[in-house]
């Protein structure tokens, strides 16, 4: 067992942060970016302007639904094609936003429909939608198996590692779940999902 223990309370650290502000990553060109971003997955586009620390490229911020952002450096002479380095230490392996659990079969139609092939796994605590993006970027379209307020998520989420723990399991599993909502009283409402595999990832 690791020595470095999962909860929801506060470190002891010199400060702590509050929250995400926005995540940047490198991208291809700029109406690439916007047809994936903005008119599939359906983030506004917020902010343009030059990237202030290389006025060659362009800044796109989109907002990931929740006034989170993700932004974009891109540049006209690239193509959509690259791959990334999902697999070097500090490369970014997958983003994961969330979605609207009553519309995860209009999210599976509208990829299809796109030609965005996708993985649908049932991850234990959530269930995930794994596709890319036009540069390869693996996007992971997550919803929570139950309604959630935000402010519980990291308790819950950490009750279900103490759970788990206890049950000798090697993963969160919905049950581990289900016991943390009861032992936090919150009465939250399960939601229709479709069924699908734990699966090994993409």
């Amino acid at each position: 067992m690791s020595e470095y223990p999962v909860t929801d309370e506060l470190p002891d650290a010199p400060f702590h942060t509050t929250g995400v502000d926005h995540i940047t990553m490198i991208g291809s060109n700029e109406e690439d970016t916007i047809e994936f971003y903005r008119d599939l997955l359906g983030m506004p586009l917020v902010l343009r302007q030059p990237n202030l620390d290389d006025p060659s490229q362009t800044h796109l911020f989109f907002d990931a639904g929740d006034g989170r952002i993700l932004t974009f450096f891109v540049n006209e002479d690239r193509d959509s094609n690259a791959q990334p380095h999902r697999n070097r230490v500090g490369s970014v392996h997958h983003i994961s936003v969330s979605i609207d659990p009553h519309e995860f079969e209009t999210v599976m139609e509208s990829l299809e429909d796109a030609g965005h092939g996708f993985n649908v796994f049932d991850r234990g605590v959530f269930h995930s939608l794994y596709t890319r993006d036009h540069n390869g970027l693996v996007i992971e379209l997550a919803t929570d198996k139950y309604e959630i307020p935000d402010d519980r998520r990291a308790e819950v989420l950490a009750k279900t590692q103490e759970i788990r723990e206890a049950d000798g399991s090697d993963y969160a599993e919905a049950e581990h779940l289900e016991e943390a909502l009861e032992a936090l009283g919150l009465d939250a409402e399960p939601v229709e999902l479709p069924d699908a595999p734990t699966g090994a990832g993409v």
